[in-house]
């Protein structure tokens, strides 16, 4: 088969965390060509969809993790699945992107499904599922998180809406002298959106994330932040430890999966905080290697199967 991977450029891989790293490992031991490319490369010829895409080959050199060959066009139309991997934020490039795989997605399997992805802010998409999150508003406006703060209890989480990894993502508390500048910060003074959610403690715990496939599990690693920190992104610090999904975590998968399925979401991470639903990602998922390591399984695997199957099905 031939797969095309859009992500961003090959020098941001990191070989033993990057799930799209993994992948690209995997497909190329089934002896699939694995082509790479970034979304500006995708172009339109009398309403049919190229790339400019390089072969990529790969090793697990931290130095060199992918190399790339002569690059070529390639009719999107063609390959057998176009991989969108992507990390945040979503800018005007990726939106231009998937409007245009729109366009080839009833010919080459696409995932995720490009109108999905417009349809499925990380942080926004949770709410459409209130019942399962923790308190949350969104607004840009300083007064409007304050008295939300003062309703709460005191003490609530600021999220940028277009942050990955934990960026930007900060704790406000009741009398905090800096309360004003960090609000200020995050909204660029009241121009730019933001969610703020009443704070979990049991973020001290650590932040599950659940990586699901066509709406059911694969597995689930627990992410345990550094000392006072609060943000256990492992880009961040946060340790990934060993934790199988539970009952609660059912629940909450049993009541996305149809919305998922519906969206063409195929993978996807969800964040769970103590019983709670605080993120959706859809853009380039990641935890899948080291719930590998954890787990002694082989996750990567168990994609690149579906995947194929979906292609055979297609009948590509």
């Amino acid at each position: 088969m031939r797969f095309v991977v859009i992500m961003d450029p090959i020098s941001t891989v990191k070989v033993d965390f990057d799930t799209s790293f993994a992948f690209m490992e995997e497909a190329q031991k089934r002896g699939h060509q694995v082509d790479h490319c970034v979304n500006t490369d995708l172009y339109l010829d009398r309403s049919r969809l190229y790339a400019r895409v390089s072969p990529a080959t790969m090793q697990r050199d931290p130095r060199a993790p992918i190399t790339l060959g002569p690059a070529e066009d390639v009719c999107l139309h063609d390959v057998d699945a176009i991989f969108v991997r992507t990390d945040p934020p979503f800018d005007s490039n990726y939106l231009w992107c998937t409007l245009m795989l729109d366009r080839v997605k009833h010919d080459t399997f696409v995932m995720n499904d490009p109108h999905g992805l417009r349809q499925a802010n990380e942080k926004l998409y949770a709410c459409y599922f209130p019942e399962l999150m923790p308190e949350t508003v969104v607004t840009s406006h300083k007064d409007r998180i304050r008295a939300f703060l003062k309703r709460i209890g005191g003490q609530a989480v600021l999220k940028p809406l277009g942050g990955m990894g934990g960026e930007g993502v900060m704790v406000l508390k009741e009398g905090d002298p800096n309360i004003n500048a960090i609000i200020e910060a995050t909204t660029d003074n009241g121009r730019r959106l933001a969610m703020v959610q009443v704070f979990l403690p049991e973020v001290k715990i650590g932040d599950k994330r659940i990586l699901l496939l066509e709406g059911e599990p694969v597995g689930a690693l627990l992410r345990v932040p550094q000392n006072e920190e609060v943000r256990s992104n492992m880009r961040v610090g946060g340790t990934a430890v060993k934790v199988g999904v539970d009952d609660a975590d059912r629940r909450i998968i049993a009541t996305l999966a149809p919305r998922l399925r519906q969206d063409g979401l195929w993978f996807v991470g969800i964040d769970v905080i103590g019983g709670h639903l605080t993120e959706v990602n859809v853009t380039s998922p990641t935890g899948l290697q080291a719930m590998s390591r954890l787990d002694g399984k082989s996750y990567v695997s168990t994609v690149i199967d579906w995947v194929e199957r979906r292609v055979r099905g297609a009948g590509k």
